[in-house]
């Protein structure tokens, strides 16, 4: 999987006009080489020669081909959802005895939980109150209790569980799976993000950084979903199809010429192709984001609203082949719950049934079998309150959850200590998580690999070990 990256030796002046051609717009898409191999005027082997999103075998045989990452941004507590701690009530109000670990602020006092646990499923796991639905779900569920992170901030957070690193430098995981598996759909993106707005740090969390452009993540804004104008602009409604055909058929010609007089410009060749795939997406984005073809029936199994509608449109996606899609609660950071805690439950309640909805409807089409779903945030948050009853950011000890897609259903793993501030048994790191889920894909995590500026680049960098215990 090594690949040379090409960048300039040193400055080259160039004209405005020059540098516009310069610009990809980084759909993450397949392009004019595609196409020209479906109507057969490319040689025998096109994906290998000029065509980076066509589908790549795995490393090794995969348990999972796609994944699902429902990303609740702001960072939920793992006391107040998966992993509860009755010694919080015993010992609400008093000092915490572990002082010395730092938090973003100062903290008060330890905190119980406002929420009742309840056992669930045969497995008998705990699950806060506020996810009935999910808890129902929970033998096909295992929630990692031993998460922890670098920092406390969410900044840093946010690109180390979608890009591996801290600093906004590194290309994201689902810009790594697309470099790494290519695309099954010529039709779509290979990496979505469904997001209405933008989160903190924003198209980072997305980003292809030093990857070929093509390979970026395509943000669609789903704060009103409407699927004849799913991608801002492809429509035009001065020409036929027909006509816009032969104007981008010239216009990726002009493009090409372009290209071929600047050699080694990756960027130019991203540029090409996502307007293609703006083009191909006319059809087939319209046809996957018209939630007006599910029956009466699946629409009332994901309830309302915006969330309930990005999962159920992650289902349809993922149904047509796209690598990763990743649905974000909301913008900003929704789960920061820092005055209220009791805040939870609402959010709870807006995702809990399209969450559940989601794992049955997979289960029902025999897809969760190959599609790997992931929930949780960028951190965790304290057991204590931050002066009142809200909770501080928490990057010790929290936890997210995976099911399907070769994952042991009904399970725990790890735990953190008996109040809740930090990883203790099996401690997973990010990295580990990566690691994990690349390897769940087919991949090994330590060949995945792109070379850029003299180094040989990962998504888990140096570090990550496959947690094994959870694969089925």
């Amino acid at each position: 999987m090594n690949r040379e990256s090409q960048f300039s030796g040193g400055p080259s002046p160039f004209s405005r006009r020059e540098l516009l051609g310069r610009m990809g717009t980084g759909l993450g898409a397949l392009g004019l080489a595609g196409l020209l191999a479906d109507e057969g005027l490319l040689g025998a082997d096109p994906a290998a020669a000029v065509n980076p999103l066509a589908a790549k075998p795995p490393h090794f045989p995969a348990k999972a081909k796609r994944i699902i990452h429902l990303f609740m941004n702001g960072g939920p507590s793992q006391v107040d959802t998966f992993d509860p701690k009755p010694m919080l009530a015993k010992h609400h109000g008093e000092k915490p005895p572990a002082a010395e670990i730092k938090t973003e602020r100062r903290t008060g006092g330890l905190m119980k939980s406002p929420f009742k646990f309840n056992r669930c499923g045969e497995s008998g796991i705990e699950v806060s109150e506020i996810f009935p639905e999910v808890g129902k779900c929970i033998d096909d569920i295992c929630v990692i209790r031993s998460m922890h992170t670098n920092v406390p901030n969410h900044e840093p957070s946010l690109l180390m569980m979608n890009s591996g690193e801290t600093q906004p430098t590194r290309p994201s995981m689902g810009s790594w799976l697309c470099y790494g598996l290519g695309s099954e759909n010529q039709n779509l993106p290979g990496f979505v993000v469904l997001c209405p707005g933008k989160p903190v740090v924003g198209p980072q969390l997305w980003s292809n950084s030093f990857l070929p452009g093509i390979y970026q993540g395509c943000h669609i804004n789903n704060s009103k979903l409407d699927p004849t104008n799913v991608i801002q602009n492809i429509n035009n409604g001065y020409l036929t199809r027909d006509a816009q055909r032969r104007q981008l058929d010239l216009i990726n010609r002009m493009n090409t010429r372009h290209r071929d007089e600047r050699s080694g410009d990756a960027q130019l060749e991203a540029r090409i192709q996502s307007m293609e795939m703006a083009y191909r997406m006319q059809t087939e984005a319209q046809e996957a984001f018209d939630l007006g073809q599910e029956t009466a029936a699946t629409r009332e199994q994901y309830g309302k609203g915006q969330f309930a509608d990005a999962c159920l449109v992650a289902r349809r996606l993922a149904e047509r082949g796209v690598r990763m899609t990743q649905v974000f609660y909301g913008n900003g950071q929704p789960w920061d719950d820092h005055g209220n805690i009791a805040g939870h439950a609402t959010k709870a309640k807006d995702s809990d049934q399209p969450i559940a909805a989601l794992l049955r409807d997979l289960k029902a089409r025999g897809m969760l079998e190959d599609t790997l779903v992931l929930w949780g945030g960028e951190f965790g948050r304290t057991p204590t309150s931050e002066g009142s009853l809200g909770r501080d950011h928490n990057n010790h000890g929290f936890s997210v959850w995976l099911a399907g897609g070769g994952v042991k259903g009904g399970m725990t793993y790890g735990s953190t200590d008996e109040f809740g501030f930090a990883a203790t048994e099996n401690r997973t790191h990010v990295h580990d998580l990566h690691a994990t889920l690349l390897h769940l894909l087919g991949m090994d995590h330590t060949k995945l690999t792109y070379r850029y500026s003299g180094r040989d680049f990962r998504l888990t960098d140096v570090h990550g070990e496959v947690v094994r215990d959870i694969l089925a």
